[in-house]
């Protein structure tokens, strides 16, 4: 099993206009590119050194995700999340979140079992070498292994495309103090009921720890 294929995959393998959605959705999430911002191809291809061709498909891709709207003799222009989107992206993510704990408790099987093991231990690793940037990785390859293991593929593609859209959120304001020594103990009560094979245990723990990081982020 791939534990963090998102952060793996060698950009030289990815088309550009993938590599260049990617960058403008971060660039949106994180209010580089602000509300109401014009979006030209002109523009777009010097900032991003890119020619027209990818442009035209990453801005269709983020009118589809509802970030950029097209409007008929305008252009295109930035929607972006307010902070109740984000909000209430959270309490989606914590309900869909809790089922794919169920599940994932009910389905996992014994490769996906030692895959989240694995992952665990490299989250009690890192978090005593206090390596913020690993943590974050690892930690999403935490949830991803969940959200295989309930295999439901459209909770799966909901699930991710969440987490995409909430790791930018308030980023700099939440890795302070006991940050990460407070996430290893919420993600090991969830850990915990898998190993005791705990669906109600699962559900309390990761309904917990999804309303905590919105309390975190969501400020």
């Amino acid at each position: 099993m791939v534990l963090y294929k998102h952060s793996d995959v060698p950009k030289s393998n990815v088309p550009i206009s993938s590599n260049l959605f990617s960058q403008l959705q971060k660039d949106i999430l994180t209010g580089k590119l602000k509300p109401g911002q014009k979006l030209t191809e002109q523009a777009i291809c010097k900032e991003y050194k890119v020619s027209r061709t990818p442009v035209r498909e990453a801005l269709r891709q983020l009118e589809t995700e509802g970030l950029v709207e097209n409007i008929l003799n305008r252009g295109a222009f930035v929607v972006g999340l307010s902070q109740q989107d984000f909000e209430d992206m959270f309490e989606l993510r914590k309900i869909y979140e809790v089922q794919a704990v169920k599940w994932a408790i009910e389905r996992i099987s014994d490769e996906e079992m030692e895959a989240l093991e694995e992952t665990f231990e490299f989250m009690e690793f890192y978090t005593l070498r206090n390596d913020v940037d690993k943590m974050l990785t690892i930690n999403a390859g935490f949830h991803q292994i969940i959200y295989e293991a309930s295999h439901n593929r459209m909770l799966h593609q909901l699930l991710s495309s969440y987490q995409t859209y909430l790791k930018y959120r308030g980023q700099e304001d939440v890795y302070a103090g006991n940050y990460l020594t407070t996430v290893l103990e919420e993600h090991r009560m969830i850990f915990k009921a898998f190993t005791e094979k705990d669906i109600e245990a699962g559900a309390e723990a990761m309904e917990k720890h999804i309303s905590n990081s919105k309390k975190r982020r969501c400020k």
